[in-house]
């Protein structure tokens, strides 16, 4: 479970330090656009007060409260079964990513009433709409981690 803390609080801890550092030291909650390798990689400013790819998106207090709770109720399961189940290092470390992605994410929603969205992506010739943050990319990686990695002693052991 060390493992699983020690990640999550990097995770959490570089999440962060990447919004802060973009949107006060870089300017971007003025600017707005920053182009770092076009069209590969821009920031540009968003806010996320819904879900991924901004499904559900409202401005109700209600929602933002059901979603911050929502996080907290998730990471408590996550870490329950984490300490049932897991046994090898890859499943701690991607648990330990969701972990500390998602509450990066809810500490936004409780500071700013959404998420602060600034990574944007694009390649040959589409043009992407979409912004997400580093805390979604942890929590997708480390989502990856347990579906590519995770309870692979369970089904070693089914019988054929």
């Amino acid at each position: 479970m060390r493992l699983l803390w020690v990640v999550a609080v990097a995770a959490f801890l570089i999440d962060q330090w990447s919004k802060f550092h973009v949107y006060h030291v870089l300017d971007l909650a003025v600017r707005e656009h920053i182009p770092v390798i076009p069209p590969l990689l821009e920031f540009r400013k968003g806010f996320n007060t819904g879900v991924n790819f901004g499904l559900f998106a409202g401005s109700a207090d209600g929602q933002r409260w059901f979603l911050i709770g929502l996080t907290l109720v998730l990471c408590a399961g996550l870490l329950i079964w984490a300490r049932r189940s897991f046994t090898r290092w890859i499943e701690f470390a991607s648990a330990g990513m969701i972990l500390g992605g998602a509450l990066g994410n809810a500490l936004d929603r409780l500071i700013y009433p959404g998420v602060r969205d600034f990574l944007n992506m694009s390649c040959c010739g589409i043009d992407n709409p979409y912004v997400f943050n580093v805390a979604d990319v942890f929590i997708f990686a480390g989502a990856i981690g347990l579906v590519l990695f995770g309870g692979e002693r369970k089904r070693r052991n089914k019988p054929s």
